[in-house]
């Protein structure tokens, strides 16, 4: 794969000022432009890109070999965006046939080796497999939880694109952090207004659509977590006629929760087992 430092110098940028933007929007439509006019500005928050070069990390079977072997499904060869003919890293192998094993683990490497594919392949197999099976109905079977919604939004991005090239509609995710619309309607205008599209079928947009049909993949943050388990309206999302469906909880960027606010995380998943009546769900 051609390494390009510019292109690359550019969406380091690009996702760091989104996440400015994100972070410290206010209700004034005046300063959020004055903002984001400022961080528009040529070299206003990077002077171009520093390249530091490291060994590379060690390759292992492409998710060809791995669906030959029968660790995931075969529907994965239609995941373009997985490159399934591309060699993984080792321990992206690794974490991959201990995930399917139904294995919990940390994965600690360094930047730019992986680390969300180690997750997300295993759970976009098990959907796969369900939907190979004809159990894919409505209902949680991952939640991931980020710490800042910059990150949030990062993934939906990419479960966009990843959806959308392989063309598998009824494989479902949204996003429920504060940015997220409570109406369909309202949600729709705000996403056509920012991605001057339509969102695709697989994509939750607003609230009450996942109240009514939660999401395969449910993408939050830890803050809104605490809301979800505490509102009437909302913790029909952790009810016990759907525990059973759940599978995992994903942790990104997990070294972040230190301290008093590794202690909260913690008593929040508590929380969610006992509401779910579930030990067994996988980390």
């Amino acid at each position: 794969m051609l390494f390009r430092p510019a292109e690359s110098s550019k969406k380091i940028v690009d996702f760091y000022r989104n996440y400015l933007l994100t972070t410290f929007k206010t209700n004034k439509d005046e300063y959020n432009q004055q903002l984001k006019n400022h961080l528009s500005k040529d070299e206003s928050l990077a002077k171009g890109p520093y390249i530091n070069l490291t060994d590379p990390f060690t390759k292992d079977k492409t998710i060809h070999e791995l669906t030959q072997e029968g660790i995931l499904t075969p529907l994965f060869l239609q995941f373009n965006k997985f490159h399934p003919y591309r060699p993984l890293y080792r321990h992206q192998v690794e974490s991959i046939r201990k995930a399917v094993n139904r294995k919990n683990l940390i994965v600690t490497t360094g930047t730019g080796s992986g680390k969300t594919e180690c997750f997300l392949i295993p759970v976009v197999n098990q959907l796969l497999r369900e939907r190979e099976n004809g159990t894919l109905s409505p209902g949680i079977r991952t939640m991931i939880i980020y710490p800042m919604n910059a990150l949030v939004n990062d993934q939906i991005r990419r479960l966009r694109e990843i959806f959308e090239d392989a063309g598998i509609e009824d494989i479902t995710f949204g996003r429920f952090t504060g940015e997220t619309k409570e109406f369909k309607n309202d949600a729709l205008r705000e996403f056509i207004d920012r991605e001057g599209r339509k969102p695709i079928k697989n994509e939750l947009i607003s609230r009450e659509q996942m109240r009514a049909t939660p999401p395969h993949i449910l993408i939050t943050n830890y803050a809104m977590l605490e809301y979800l388990l505490l509102r009437p309206g909302d913790n029909i999302i952790f009810n016990k006629e759907s525990a059973h469906l759940w599978q995992t909880i994903v942790f990104d960027e997990a070294h972040t929760y230190s301290g008093a606010k590794g202690i909260e995380v913690s008593n929040l998943i508590k929380r969610v087992k006992a509401m779910l009546d579930r030990e067994d769900i996988q980390f």
